[in-house]
């Protein structure tokens, strides 16, 4: 199956793209997918424990099973003021 994830402020910075297309087997789950991205992009992975993600709308746990066509964002902690 083919899933989207999109990528926000540092972590956009860290792939140089906005989104990252993945391919994963069926029954995957978005632990799995976020694993996937992060053997691509190394870079990511002092980020991922801090971050949240939400597939399609909604916020999402790690087992959340995929369905082909979904789109993950990937969130990390917003700070400023």
């Amino acid at each position: 199956m083919r899933v989207t994830v999109r990528l926000f402020s540092v972590l956009r910075r860290g792939v140089d793209a906005d989104a990252v297309a993945l391919e994963l087997p069926e029954g995957a789950r978005l632990r799995d997918a976020i694993e996937s991205l992060l053997a691509r992009h190394e870079a990511l992975r002092p980020y991922a424990p801090s971050c949240m993600a939400a597939v399609g709308l909604e916020y999402a746990p790690p087992d959340h099973e995929l369905r082909d066509g979904d789109e993950i964002s990937l969130i990390p902690p917003v700070s400023g003021g």
